[in-house]
């Protein structure tokens, strides 16, 4: 099994019985690494990218737990810590870590220019998001309008969208 793969096991044992987080995870990190490969972006910064996009949301159990919301602001506040603990076991660097969560800390955070780990992330997550919350076209332009950059993300948005 691949790091990821036992990565991807350790997300599904964390959201255990809960389905809807582990198909979101599961749809973010397939956009990431597609995404990421067309973008032909450095194998470095896809793997964090893969990383980040596997464990972007794991901070939501926690908001919900603490906050009793699943609002952004929360899982960037808490998914950091959880990442961490989820993570170190795993061999890789305190660089790939510190990476990862970073971006966990900013996935709700659309004003940054942080590479292209960061702007991949971000879009890989609306792609999923805007079907999951159902959000209209005049919602999902505005985001790709202001927020979307690269190529193979608008290629997406608009085969999947219009």
């Amino acid at each position: 099994m691949s790091q990821k793969g036992e990565i991807i096991s350790a997300m599904i044992t964390y959201f255990s019985n809960d389905i809807k987080r582990v198909n979101h995870f599961l749809k973010v990190y397939s956009f990431a690494k597609a995404i990421g490969e067309c973008e032909h972006i450095p194998s470095d910064c896809l793997e964090i990218l893969e990383i980040a996009a596997i464990t972007h949301d794991i901070g939501i159990r926690e908001a919900e737990r603490i906050y009793h919301s699943a609002s952004g602001e929360y899982q960037q506040k808490l998914g950091p810590q959880e990442a961490r603990k989820l993570l170190e076991p795993f061999e890789m660097s305190e660089s790939v870590i510190e990476r990862v969560c970073f971006l966990i800390a900013h996935h709700h955070t659309y004003h940054l220019n942080e590479g292209m780990d960061y702007q991949i992330l971000l879009e890989a997550d609306f792609l999923v998001n805007a079907m999951e919350d159902g959000l209209d076209q005049r919602s999902i332009h505005n985001f790709r309008d202001n927020i979307f950059k690269t190529c193979s993300g608008k290629l997406f948005l608009e085969q999947l969208y219009g």
